[in-house]
């Protein structure tokens, strides 16, 4: 049932008078869309400036192989690495800046990887659902200061950082996330010399490798357009990785990995280890971001191969296991020793800004270094 066939009256029950303005608002420029389903005060929901599909998602990308790339795109760029059964390919996020969305399929999936600069969100999303085949723009809204998605199918509104529709025929509706990891783009090239990297020949003419959010990450910056209270137990702008254990989160700061880049210990039931290399250019820093400052690029990982626990150290940049004395990489994956080519389970769920994370789970527990 859409929203103009619902009177008025009864949405005010339902909402308050600022929402209810708001929903008419965007009922009109949205006919598609079902606003009388909605798990979320429309009235948090802001325009970011742009109109729908102001910021274009890339429907069609194209690529280039990894020595290609390397003419525009600089060692310690970050990039959004995607590994799906052997087939890797990078997302810059020189390029991810401007369109926030790309639409892909590659190796038997179709996926959308998406980037929230104000949130420093990088998720990518299965896009496959129900048996449906979806495909995601912007619409130019925001919500907590994070980007707020459509699908093109039903025109449903999603929140980019949980990946729940929240507005919309399919309200409630959650996309299943795949594991990927922001690394630079040398590390990339390393690990997967055959890999893609995501072109700068997306049919737009735009600024690519220029941050349009020069100082943005600066920690202690404020969000953009956040409405609400703020967590004041990290700032607001501290780089935070997340991982989850039997429904409870953990969130670990990225200043105190700087100068502890390798952890080894345990959550709920789980013992983990995370790596954290201070070796890729932050996106959110100067406005070129290969002039940007050194960021770590960290990942969380089960510790447990084959049912024996691993402990984990470094030592001149190396990181290796004490049990066998394989040294093993950012993606967590052994590149020499007794279990070369063992490859860790990823345990994370990216590495985003703090005020965004706390804002949707306010429960999330500080890891104590």
């Amino acid at each position: 049932m859409k929203f103009l066939s619902v009177s008025a009256a009864v949405i005010g029950l339902l909402l308050s008078a600022g929402a209810f303005s708001q929903v008419l608002k965007n009922s009109a420029e949205w006919p598609n869309t079902d606003f009388s389903n909605s798990s979320v005060d429309h009235s948090e929901i802001l325009s970011g400036g742009p109109p729908k599909d102001g910021i274009p998602a890339i429907d069609n990308p194209e690529f280039v192989n990894n020595a290609e790339a390397s003419e525009w795109l600089k060692d310690k760029e970050p990039v959004i690495a995607l590994d799906i059964n052997g087939t890797a390919r990078a997302y810059p996020l020189q390029i991810l800046m401007w369109h926030e969305i790309v639409n892909d399929e590659f190796a038997d999936k179709a996926v959308s990887v998406t980037f929230c600069p104000l949130c420093n969100a990088s998720i990518v999303f299965d896009r496959d659902l129900g048996g449906v085949r979806y495909d995601f723009g912007t619409t130019g809204r925001l919500r907590r200061s994070d980007m707020v998605m459509y699908d093109r199918q039903t025109e449903s509104w999603w929140q980019q950082f949980t990946g729940e529709a929240i507005i919309g025929e399919l309200n409630g509706t959650v996309l299943n996330q795949i594991p990927s990891k922001i690394v630079a783009f040398e590390s990339f090239r390393k690990q997967f010399p055959d890999g893609q990297v995501l072109s700068k020949d997306t049919g737009f003419n735009r600024q690519y490798g220029r941050n349009p959010y020069a100082g943005y990450d600066d920690i202690n910056s404020s969000p953009f357009l956040f409405r609400g209270k703020l967590d004041k137990r990290l700032k607001p702008m501290e780089r935070v990785l997340s991982m989850r254990s039997n429904d409870q989160t953990m969130l670990f700061d990225l200043t105190s990995l700087k100068t502890r880049p390798v952890v080894n210990s345990e959550f709920g039931d789980t013992s983990f280890v995370i790596f954290a290399f201070e070796d890729m250019n932050s996106a959110l820093d100067k406005r070129d971001i290969s002039s940007s400052r050194l960021i770590p690029s960290a990942a969380v990982y089960d510790s447990t191969v084959d049912g024996q626990q691993l402990n984990f150290e470094i030592n001149d940049g190396i990181v290796t296991d004490s049990e066998t004395g394989s040294q093993w990489n950012i993606f967590g994956i052994a590149e020499k020793g007794e279990l070369a080519g063992t490859k860790l389970q990823q345990l994370d769920h990216g590495v985003h800004f703090a005020f965004a994370w706390l804002a949707f789970d306010p429960d999330a527990q500080i890891f104590k270094h």
